[in-house]
C-alpha cells in the first residue's frame, strides 16, 4: 500500500478525534469514547473506501454509510466536514438548539446523512434495506453500517444480521467497534456478545477480524470485503474506547461525559503532540 496515503489517513484520523473532542466539549455533552474508538475506520471509509460527492449528497448510485451507532457522532461530523459535506465550524455548535450537528445524525437536515440514527439497532436493519434495495434495483452501489458492541445487545441486530445472509447482501458490508466497553461497563459482563467471528460465520457471513487502529488492516479488510460474493462481510474490529486521549482509554465512564475545560486542553495536546510524531 501506499506509505503516503497511510500517513495521510493517520493524521485525518487524529484529526477526527480532535474535532470529536471539540464537539463535546462545547456541548457540554456528548460521547467521546466511541467516537473515539471509531475514528481511524471512519477515516479511512471518508477518505478512501466510500464513493460519496458532497456535491451530490443525494446521488443514487453513491455508497451508502449508516452510523447505527448515532451517539458517535461527533467522529462522523468531522469527517463529513473534512470531507466537505457543510463546514468545520458546525462542529462547535454540536448539541445547540437549532444545529445541524444534533446529538446523532437526521437526515432531513444534514447533507450526506443516509439514516437518521440513534434507537440503537435499527440503523443496521435500514442498511439491510438499502442493500436490498440496490440489488432490486440493480445498482453497483455498496451500503456500509457501523454499530457498537453494546449495541449488539439488542435483539434486532440478529433479525438484520439473518436476513443479510438470506437475501445473499454481499454489498452490505456491517464493522463493529468493538471497544468492549458501554454506559453500564464492560460488555462481558453487562451482557455477553461475544465471540462475534464464530456466530456471524454460523449466519452466514464473511467474517474479518482486525485491529480496528490498523490503517492498513482496515483498508485490507474493505478490500476484501468488495471481493466477497454471494454473502455480506463483517468487520470485527477490535479497538480502544477513548483512543488517542490517556484518561479517556478503556474507561467506560467516558462513554458519554463532556470534558472540563482543563481535560479539553490535555486531550487536545495529547491528540496533537501523537500527529506531530507520525
Amino acid at each position: 500500500m501506499n506509505n503516503d496515503k497511510i500517513l495521510d489517513l493517520k493524521k485525518k484520523a487524529v484529526d477526527i478525534r480532535l474535532g470529536a473532542i471539540e464537539a463535546v466539549y462545547n456541548g457540554k455533552s456528548g460521547h467521546p469514547g466511541g467516537a473515539l474508538s471509531a475514528a481511524d475506520v471512519i477515516a479511512c471509509l471518508y477518505f478512501s473506501e466510500l464513493n460519496v460527492n458532497p456535491k451530490k449528497p443525494k446521488d443514487p448510485n453513491r455508497d451508502r454509510f449508516v452510523l447505527s451507532k448515532g451517539h458517535s457522532c461527533p467522529a462522523l461530523y468531522t469527517a463529513m466536514a473534512m470531507r466537505g459535506f457543510f463546514d468545520l465550524k458546525e462542529i462547535k455548535s454540536f448539541r445547540k438548539l437549532g444545529s445541524l450537528t444534533q446529538g446523532h445524525p437526521d437526515m432531513k437536515t444534514i447533507p450526506g446523512i443516509d439514516m437518521s440514527a440513534g434507537s440503537l439497532g435499527q440503523g443496521f436493519s435500514t442498511a439491510c434495506g438499502m442493500a436490498l434495495a440496490g440489488k432490486l434495483n440493480g445498482k453497483d452501489y455498496r451500503t456500509y453500517v457501523m454499530i457498537g458492541d453494546g449495541e449488539s445487545q439488542e435483539g434486532q441486530i440478529w433479525e438484520a444480521t439473518m436476513f443479510a445472509a438470506h437475501y445473499k447482501l454481499d454489498n452490505l458490508c456491517l464493522i463493529i467497534d468493538n471497544n468492549g466497553l458501554q454506559i453500564d461497563g464492560k460488555v462481558k459482563d453487562v451482557m455477553n456478545t461475544m465471540p462475534y467471528p464464530s456466530k456471524f460465520k454460523a449466519f452466514g457471513w464473511n467474517v474479518i477480524s482486525i485491529d480496528g487502529h490498523n490503517i492498513e488492516e482496515i483498508l485490507d479488510a474493505f478490500e476484501k470485503a468488495r471481493a466477497a460474493k454471494g454473502k455480506p462481510t463483517v468487520i470485527v474490529a477490535k479497538t480502544v474506547k477513548g483512543k488517542g486521549v490517556s484518561f479517556m482509554e478503556n474507561q467506560a465512564g467516558w462513554h458519554g461525559k463532556a470534558p472540563n475545560e482543563e481535560q479539553y486542553n490535555q486531550a487536545k495536546s495529547e491528540l496533537e503532540q501523537y500527529k506531530a510524531t507520525l
